[in-house]
């Protein structure tokens, strides 16, 4: 019995790489496939410090954060900083990731977490969707397309730094 879920389990690994990434014996007219995690990077309020509640969080223009994936032998394979815009979003495009196993497939290997805020007031890291330990890559069926460039976006996070102090609230 569990001769045949690994079976399942490694076939369904091979079917899912090979939906996102062509082989390697492609044609000059196929489209390059590239990998890009998305997502969004806020300030948590104080009136929710210490849970994962995102609300009254305002969004953090410039802050970084980094994707960091490891191969199948737990060895980091792709490491780089991202920032974000304006509007607290980043679009991290993974130039020079690369799978050299069914196991480094970007679900399982790629893992988001925040590194800095430019916020004084508000430059502590939070646990939220697991910053610390690294937010894990969500497939929500996005893909960006182009003549010649085709990317399939993941997401991470939300993901959150928090204010170092918060004043107390006062009950009457």
């Amino acid at each position: 019995m569990a001769g045949r879920q690994l079976i399942v389990l490694v076939s369904s690994l091979l079917l899912t790489v090979l939906a996102f990434f062509p082989s390697t014996t492609a044609t000059e007219h196929q489209k390059k496939i590239d990998v890009v995690v998305e997502g969004m990077v806020y300030c948590q309020s104080c009136d929710h410090s210490g849970t994962w509640s995102m609300t009254g969080a305002k969004p953090i223009p410039s802050a970084k954060i980094s994707v960091i994936c490891k191969n199948h032998k737990d060895q980091v394979s792709f490491y780089k900083a991202f920032q974000t815009n304006a509007d607290g979003y980043f679009y991290a495009h993974l130039d020079g990731f690369k799978m050299n196993h069914m196991l480094d497939h970007p679900l399982q290997a790629c893992h988001v977490k925040p590194v800095s805020s430019p916020l004084e007031d508000c430059r502590l890291l939070s646990n939220i969707n697991y910053g610390l330990s690294g937010a894990p890559l969500r497939y929500e069926d996005k893909r960006v397309m182009g003549s010649s460039y085709e990317a399939v976006v993941f997401s991470a996070g939300p993901l959150a730094f928090r204010p170092e102090s918060c004043t107390p609230k006062t009950h009457y």
